[in-house]
């Protein structure tokens, strides 16, 4: 992973922005290094709760372009964003977990 900047800490960044920094809380950062190749790279598992008035349908409208979503990590590519969980607890928040992987650009 390259040591011009940190992608993970910038994909954190970038969904705290989109859901709102008080509407969501990260628990699960983790990332390793990933090679192929050509690229260079990081896989990053996410875990964040949602909460607020209604974070049943801020998750719905978060997945519903997940994979078409832009994220702008400065000197790495988003290759790829998914979804592996997502689980309503009782107290009315929604846990979302999430893969990636970034690759270093250029």
């Amino acid at each position: 992973m390259s040591r011009r900047s940190n992608p993970s800490r910038a994909l954190v960044r970038l969904l705290s922005m989109r859901f709102g920094v008080n509407l969501v809380n990260f628990d699960i950062v983790r990332s390793a290094p990933w090679a192929s190749i050509t690229f260079t790279g990081a896989r990053h598992e996410l875990a964040m709760d949602l909460r607020g008035d209604d974070p049943e349908k801020v998750a719905d409208r978060f997945l519903a372009d997940l994979d078409v979503a832009e994220f702008h990590l400065p000197g790495h590519l988003l290759a790829d964003i998914a979804l592996v969980a997502r689980d309503t607890k009782p107290c009315g928040t929604v846990r979302l977990r999430l893969e990636a992987l970034t690759v270093e650009d250029g």
